[in-house]
């Protein structure tokens, strides 16, 4: 039986005879037993919390709805919370007999997910299809950029002080705001082969088990809001600078994962944490400070600016703000909350700020940018 079909025979059955609203808990096991449906264990634990978080033990018609649709709502989960104590004590990681896909994911619920209660409702609602294809995608479509710009200019390290790679119509340069392509396109371009494999690294590692737990479209936003914030940023703030590489979106991914880890930190069961975070940022650090180093103290001779950092810092800021919204709202619906307004409201106004400072600001201020190539 099938999700509407299930849905269906709840309202024939008329449960709520009453239109009080609410279902007492018994009544639909009783339904579940007789019709023999198939709900998986997870629905099951949280049909049972839901119960006891009433005082009657019955669940309110529309979160049992939501249940069944899969759908969880900010009230949903106070509820669930409320009846924490009915939900089983034993982890994911006492499953016997798991495959090694089955493993892998739930490797992904403890690495991603900070609540036993949300690991146990990914782990077993998750299916293989469709993959997380955003993620993959990025990273081969990078690598076979850069592969093709290394075998053209027979330069695999510091790319960008070859003369021929800014005339690229893919990098971002200041001379070319025109072209609005480029502001999202530069991150398949970059600085060398040990951007690439930070970025690509970071990438499979963060963004594919995120992909996998928060879906595509969300996670894609993210990824895109962080790259395309990190351009316009460097258009404000380093107006003479052109820009390359994904640093924008990954350091989006990676800010947001850091920053929701830290503020559950009690509830992430991933091993070796600590040590983790502290290489995690570490390894950022250094990147940015790369990047600084680059930018203003080029070891080679260039025909221009290099490409600026300020791209790593915005798409920080992406990942705390927007970023730790998406995160902490598994499985909730995003229009539902009045956070994630105010964070596109925020991220919209930066969005038509910039807008305005790239169409006029260049001119007002007189700034000297170094001729297109």
């Amino acid at each position: 039986m099938d999700r509407s079909s299930l849905l269906q025979l709840i309202q024939e059955q008329q449960l709520d005879p009453d239109n009080t609203g609410f279902i007492g808990a018994d009544t639909f096991a009783g339904l579940v037993h007789r019709h023999e449906l198939p709900l998986d264990p997870a629905k099951l634990d949280m049909l049972v919390a839901l119960a006891q978080s009433n005082e009657r033990g019955q669940v309110c018609y529309q979160e049992l709805v939501d249940l069944i649709s899969s759908k969880r709502s900010s009230s949903f989960k106070r509820a669930i919370a409320n009846g924490q104590r009915a939900l089983p004590q034993d982890g994911l990681l006492d499953e016997p007999g798991l495959g090694v896909y089955k493993r892998f994911v739930r490797y992904v619920a403890y690495e991603i997910l900070p609540r036993e209660v949300d690991r146990h409702w990914y782990f077993y609602r998750h299916r293989s299809c469709p993959p997380p294809v955003f993620m993959a995608s990025v990273t081969l479509a990078q690598i076979i950029v850069f592969l093709c710009y290394g075998a053209r200019l027979n330069k695999w390290v510091l790319q960008t002080y070859h003369p021929e790679y800014m005339k690229s119509p893919l990098v971002y340069h200041p001379g070319h705001r025109a072209r609005a392509w480029r502001f999202l396109t530069y991150m398949f371009m970059h600085v060398g082969l040990e951007q690439l494999g930070f970025n690509a690294l970071l990438q499979l590692m963060i963004g594919v088990p995120l992909e996998m737990v928060h879906g595509l479209l969300r996670i894609s936003l993210l990824y895109l809001a962080g790259v395309l914030a990190g351009s316009l940023t460097v258009s404000i703030t380093d107006m003479r600078a052109p820009v390359v590489g994904g640093s924008g979106g990954v350091y989006a991914l990676c800010s947001a994962h850091l920053a929701n880890v830290v503020m559950n930190w009690a509830g992430m069961r991933c091993p070796y944490k600590l040590l983790r975070m502290v290489l995690a940022l570490v390894c950022m650090s250094s990147e940015v400070g790369r990047a600084v180093w680059l930018r203003f103290s080029p070891p080679l001779p260039a025909s221009g600016p290099q490409p600026s950092f300020m791209a790593h810092l915005a798409g920080a800021v992406v990942g705390v703000s927007m970023g730790l919204t998406i995160l902490r709202s598994y499985e909730e619906r995003l229009q539902d909350q009045c956070g994630w307004w105010v964070v596109l409201l925020a991220y919209g106004t930066f969005l038509l700020f910039a807008i305005f400072w790239n169409i006029f600001a260049y001119d007002l201020l007189g700034a000297h940018i170094p001729p297109p190539p």
